[in-house]
């Protein structure tokens, strides 16, 4: 086999992948939209290319040719999906801390793991709220931040009235964290593309 074919893995390579640490209604929009590729979006376009195969020279077939690439990013995503939803390690914000099952023991303080909402304040005094999520479950919009960005790292085991520092590609910041919280997270829901195959060919929807 030739060189460039193979591949050594590097020294500081983890042995085991990564675990995909996410929230239940993170793997819920996961499934949801895995369902929706491979039992209604996947079966449109396969119908389209069926079509278009049979409308003359493939070569020169627009739709023929569209379709085909569709289907392969169809079937890359539902692999990507397919293997994130078997990776994914659910932690619940809302399931009972360790800390707090422990009885007859000094109160702890609450610290920032996978879950947490925190709220911390800059130098400035301006204050912002984020909760520590999945990578597949980043929303700026809401204010969820991925376990493994900078932000994230910093705030990781934090408690309130600590310091912390994030490394950003300007410098670093000091934050300090004024409350640790585990609530509800409300992760977006799939939605169905507009612009979808089975949104215009109108397939029933599969249970």
């Amino acid at each position: 086999m030739r060189k460039g074919f193979t591949r050594k893995p590097k020294p500081d390579e983890p042995a085991t992948p990564v675990k995909n640490y996410i929230t239940p209604s993170g793997l819920e929009r996961l499934k949801d939209e895995h369902r929706f590729l491979l039992t209604r979006e996947r079966p449109a376009v396969v119908e389209v290319v069926a079509w278009a195969a049979g409308n003359g020279d493939r070569s020169e077939n627009a739709d023929y040719q569209y379709g085909k690439r569709r289907l392969r990013q169809i079937d890359g995503r539902i692999r990507f999906l397919t293997k994130r939803i078997e990776a994914a390690e659910v932690v619940d914000p809302e399931a009972p801390r360790a800390a707090q099952k422990r009885a007859g023991q000094a109160k702890e303080k609450t610290r920032a793991f996978f879950g947490a909402t925190v709220r911390y304040a800059n130098a400035a005094g301006a204050e912002r709220v984020v909760s520590i999520v999945g990578t597949d479950e980043i929303d700026l919009d809401r204010n969820h931040i991925s376990w493994v960005s900078p932000l994230g790292r910093a705030l990781m085991k934090s408690a309130a009235g600590d310091r912390v520092v994030v490394q950003l590609p300007g410098g670093t910041e000091t934050l300090t964290v004024l409350e640790v919280s585990y609530q509800h997270i409300s992760v977006e829901p799939f939605r169905e593309p507009p612009g979808s195959e089975a949104s215009a060919k109108r397939l029933p929807r599969r249970r």
